[in-house]
C-alpha cells in the first residue's frame, strides 16, 4: 500500500497519542478516517485538528465514543462506519487503543488487572472481530495492532509485577504473527503488522489512570509502587505523593524519546514497506537486540528495562 489517498482507515484509541497522529498524518495523505475513544472531549479536539489537516474537502472524518474492551460497542462502532460512510468495506485497520497498568496478577487488584487485559488484548480481538470482514471486503486491505516492547520483554523493572500489560501485549505480538498465515491462506490480498513501541510521549499514564480509576488519584496504590520500587515515602504527604504521580505523567510524556507523531510516521512507514513487525523508537530496537542475544539472563535481578537498553 504505496498510498493512502482515497483509502478509509479505522483508527481505534484517536483521541490523544499515536492514535491522534495516526489519524492527522491519514487525512494529511487523502484517507478518509473513522476513529473511537471513550474521551468525547479529546475525540472531539482530534475531530478539529483532522479537518485542519486534511488534504481536500473530500476526506471524511467521523468519531465515534466506544469501549474497545466491549465487544458489543465495537460492533456498533463497525455498524456506525459503514453507514456514516456509506460502505461495505475498510483498507486500514489501526487496533491502536490502550492503557497501562493493570500490575500484579499474585497480589495485585484483579478489577484493574482485568479491565487492562480487556482493553490491551481484547480491544485487538474485538476490532478484529468487528473490522476484518470489512478488510477481507476490500480489494486491499492492511490490519496494523498494537504490540509494545512488553509483548516481548515482560518487565519495567526489578520489583514491580506487570502481568496484565505484559500478558496482554504477548497475546497481540502472538496473535498477529499467527494471521500473517491465516491471511496467507484465506485473504492473500490482506497484510498484517505489529507495532512495537518503546518510550513514546504519550499521555497514556495519565489516561490509564483516568481509565482505570476515573479521575481520582489512587494515592495508595502509588505508594504502593514507591515500596516496591524502594522508594522512602514516609515523609510525604498524600498532597506531596499525588504531585509526584502527576509530575511523572508529564515527565513520561514530554521526556520520551520518540514522539507521537514520530511514531506515527514510523507506523506509517512500515505500511508502505509492507512490514510484518515494526519496531518504534530506538530504545525498542536495542531492548530487542539484548533479550534476544541472551534472553536467559533478561529477567535475572539487576537486568531491568533501562540496564538492558544502555548495556546490550
Amino acid at each position: 500500500m504505496e498510498s493512502f489517498a482515497d483509502k478509509l482507515a479505522v483508527v481505534t484509541g484517536g483521541g490523544t497519542g499515536m492514535g491522534r497522529e495516526l489519524v492527522l498524518q491519514l487525512v494529511a495523505e487523502g484517507a478518509s478516517v473513522a476513529t473511537c475513544d471513550v474521551n468525547a472531549d479529546t475525540l472531539d479536539e482530534t475531530a478539529k485538528l483532522a479537518r485542519d489537516a486534511a488534504s481536500s474537502s473530500d476526506v471524511k472524518i467521523t468519531t465515534h465514543i466506544c469501549d474497545v474492551g466491549d465487544e458489543t460497542q465495537m460492533m456498533m462502532f463497525r455498524d456506525e462506519v459503514m453507514a456514516d460512510h456509506d460502505t461495505d468495506y475498510v483498507n486500514l485497520v489501526f487496533n491502536n487503543a490502550g492503557v497501562g497498568g493493570g500490575g500484579g496478577f499474585v497480589a495485585g487488584d484483579r478489577t484493574a488487572w482485568d479491565r487492562t487485559f480487556a482493553i490491551c488484548w481484547g480491544g485487538v480481538y474485538n476490532g478484529c472481530r468487528a473490522f476484518v470482514p470489512l478488510l477481507v471486503a476490500s480489494d486491499d486491505g492492511y490490519l496494523v495492532n498494537t504490540s509494545s516492547v512488553n509483548g516481548f520483554y515482560a518487565s519495567i523493572g526489578d520489583g514491580v509485577p506487570h502481568t496484565a500489560y505484559s500478558a496482554a501485549k504477548f497475546a497481540v505480538k502472538g496473535f498477529t504473527e499467527a494471521l500473517i498465515e491465516d491471511f496467507r491462506v484465506n485473504a492473500p490480498h490482506v497484510k498484517v503488522a505489529v507495532v512495537m513501541p518503546g518510550h513514546i510521549g504519550t499521555d497514556i499514564l495519565k489516561n490509564s489512570r483516568l481509565v482505570l480509576a476515573g479521575n481520582m488519584l489512587d494515592v495508595a496504590a502509588v505508594r504502593n509502587t514507591m515500596t516496591q520500587r524502594g522508594f522512602d515515602h514516609s515523609n510525604l504527604s498524600d498532597d506531596d505523593v499525588a504531585n509526584m504521580a502527576q509530575m511523572m505523567e508529564e515527565g513520561f510524556k514530554n521526556m520520551a524519546p520518540t514522539s507521537a507523531a514520530q511514531a506515527a510516521t514510523i507506523i506509517l512507514d512500515g505500511v508502505r514497506a509492507e512490514k510484518w513487525r515494526i519496531l518504534v523508537g530506538e530504545d525498542a530496537g536495542k531492548l530487542d537486540a539484548a533479550v534476544r542475544a541472551n534472553p536467559e539472563a533478561a529477567y535475572e535481578p539487576g537486568h531491568t528495562l533501562f540496564s538492558l537498553i544502555s548495556n546490550p
